[in-house]
């Protein structure tokens, strides 16, 4: 899978070191991925969140970390729509997110 929008990424794992081998790990799974549907992403990630819209909710770290992003599975492409901790992630389902 093609992953776009990587920058939010990048900024969780500079500005939360105890995350950064997590993301990268998450990062290398699904680049290595070939999601066609849902369970595809379920067979791997049980405890991933699957949200209207083909939106994604992955916690990462032990829950202590949330990645939202969009499948677009005919193109095989993740956009990234948000990587924060549960606290950022709560405020931003709260703006309607």
């Amino acid at each position: 899978m093609g992953i776009i929008g990587k920058k939010a990424l990048d900024v969780l794992a500079r500005k939360h070191a105890d995350a950064r081998n997590a993301v990268f790990a998450w990062v290398a799974e699904v680049e290595n991925a070939c999601w066609r549907i849902t369970t595809d992403i379920k067979a791997r990630y049980p405890h991933a969140s699957f949200l209207s819209n083909n939106n994604v909710v992955f916690n990462i770290k032990g829950n202590s970390y949330r990645i939202i992003v969009v499948v677009v599975y005919v193109s095989g492409q993740v956009i990234v729509k948000f990587a924060g901790t549960h606290d950022e992630y709560v405020r931003y389902l709260r703006k309607g997110n």
